[in-house]
């Protein structure tokens, strides 16, 4: 990728090239003709913290003209970063622009930044350019959002339109993936005004992008009217639309979707065929996974994947079918992942099986705070106390703690972020008035905590005070705080909302008379006049 590769004669870092190697580097008297051994022992130093030798292959770098090469600058800033030598780091940055680096090279460096997650280094180059063209605009958009840093890369998408650098279609193509994750509609709405503006043609991946957006920012209205204006030749687009009426749990509608994809004679893939069965599982259409489960081998000469068992075992498991799940885990031609064995834990946590709880429990090498949550709660559900007291017990001991929630809402374009009894929001003493007035409110309608999944050893007063502060309930607040009656209310959360949440806010939104959409990290709650659009099955 680069035109030339520069000698550097003078460098402050350059060491001694006397020096041992340990068995992840190369031998000193070896010649190295290869750039990406050098990156590949970088890697090494930076997972191992081993400053010593990223300096002695830094010096190495120069010897054998590798300097100016910007994936190896990009390793060695994120290297000297994670080894604590911060100084290096900077130093290395200015020395980009001393040595005169042309522009595309300068690019590249920041995309090799972004791409290993050097985010602050990779705007430090940035903000030192004299020039920046779309390509400059399009690496550091991108590479927020894939390190999922929405908000940032929505902020530089507005830098740019002030600038005099135009955005294009990959431009484009990354803020709209943005929006989708940051689930925010107004945004939403923004960016697809200036990509009409911009008159920037559609292609599948914008017109996929736009689908997947307004789906994910709980607008499936609007991704429908999307889907039914654009081109769909391509397979993307239509998977975009099945995926998102799956994650609305509209079922019944991603099939006809697919039905109507056949009739245009669109082949369907892989990934299609994911979004069905996810639509399936939403929803507890069990023969009708089962039906395109069998599709994808018999019609198509699709081989069904790991996401694709996947989504059947929790398919099985939603229903309460265990023993089929854990049958098409046994059957399967390749080793199940975490993900699947995640599926079939959070289905005995629900229907109360410890014993096969622990089966999957056993077969996850990494356990995550939430395996641990998983399986306290299914002891929890059938009352054994000293086991789930034990589970915790383990995490103390393991120095795990539980995932904080977390939710957000968009006002004004700005998006107001709250945790479990967060009081950091400037409108905090506000916000739980509001709170504190609806939770009676609620109460009086009858309404009781559902306390049993709660830690045990607190009384059942502050279970309850637990429960209250939840993050989507503190988001509810402020969203009715700051909007008027009658106006819908969208609320984003980071893990699955709990059940108590869950019943308070369907009574909320039937008292209130208000529509609350909620995302959650698996689908979409569309709570309206004391329902959900789940019916209670998530």
């Amino acid at each position: 990728m680069m035109q030339r590769a520069k000698r550097l004669t003078c460098c402050p870092i350059t060491l001694t090239f006397t020096f041992s190697w340990n068995s992840l580097c190369f031998h000193s008297a070896a010649k190295i003709e290869d750039h990406q051994t050098l990156y590949r022992v970088l890697e090494a130093c930076k997972h191992s913290f081993n400053s010593g030798t990223a300096t002695q292959t830094h010096a190495r770098i120069i010897k054998f003209g590798y300097g100016a090469y910007p994936s190896l600058v990009a390793i060695l800033i994120s290297t000297y970063a994670h080894c604590h030598r911060l100084n290096l780091a900077r130093r290395l940055i200015h020395q980009v622009f001393s040595w005169d680096f042309d522009l595309v090279s300068v690019n590249i460096v920041i995309e090799a930044l972004m791409r290993i997650g050097e985010c602050n280094f990779a705007k430090k180059v940035f903000d030192k350019m004299p020039t920046r063209d779309t390509v400059t605009w399009n690496s550091v958009i991108g590479g927020y959002v894939k390190n999922a840093r929405f908000e940032e890369a929505l902020t530089f998408f507005r830098e740019m339109l002030i600038s005099n650098v135009e955005p294009d279609a990959f431009t484009f193509a990354s803020v709209l993936t943005g929006c989708a994750r940051l689930g925010a509609l107004n945004h939403a709405h923004w960016v697809h005004d200036q990509l009409i503006q911009k008159k920037i043609e559609l292609n599948f991946i914008l017109s996929s992008a736009l689908v997947d957006m307004y789906s994910k920012c709980g607008a499936i209205q609007t991704a429908k009217q999307v889907f039914e204006s654009v081109r769909r030749d391509d397979v993307s687009v239509w998977n975009a639309m099945i995926h998102g009426l799956a994650i609305h749990g509209l079922g019944l509608d991603a099939i006809a979707i697919f039905s109507k994809m056949e009739n245009e004679h669109v082949l369907p893939d892989s990934i299609t065929f994911i979004g069905i069965l996810t639509a399936c599982s939403h929803c507890g259409l069990v023969e009708q996974g089962r039906k395109h489960f069998d599709l994808m081998t018999s019609c198509y000469s699709i081989q069904p994947q790991l996401q694709h068992y996947g989504a059947m075992v929790d398919l099985l498991g939603r229903v309460g079918l265990l023993e089929d799940a854990y049958a098409m885990i046994d059957l399967m031609p390749m080793e199940p992942d975490i993900v699947i064995w995640r599926a079939l834990l959070s289905a005995c946590r629900t229907y109360g099986k410890p014993e096969l709880g622990e089966v999957a429990i056993a077969n996850i090498s990494r356990l995550r705070s939430g395996d641990y949550v998983l399986l306290s709660n299914i002891y929890c559900a059938v009352k054994r106390w000293d086991s789930a007291e034990r589970v915790r017990e383990m995490m103390k001991k393991t120095g795990i703690h539980k995932n904080r929630g977390k939710s957000w809402v968009e006002f004004k374009g700005v998006i107001h972020q709250f945790k479990a009894g967060d009081w950091s929001h400037p409108e905090t003493e506000a916000i739980y008035k509001v709170l504190e007035g609806l939770i009676k409110r609620i109460k009086l309608e009858g309404f009781t905590p559902v306390t049993e999944l709660v830690l045990m050893d607190v009384s059942e007063e502050e279970k309850e005070e637990n429960l209250n502060c939840h993050s989507e309930k503190l988001a509810l607040a402020y969203g009715l705080l700051k909007t008027s009656p009658g106006t819908d209310i969208r609320v984003s959360k980071n893990l699955r909302i709990c059940h108590d949440c869950h019943c308070w806010i369907k009574l909320v939104s039937r008292v209130l008379g208000r529509l609350i959409i909620v995302r959650d990290r698996i689908r979409f709650h569309r709570f309206e006049d004391g329902l959900c659009s789940c019916g209670d099955y998530w």
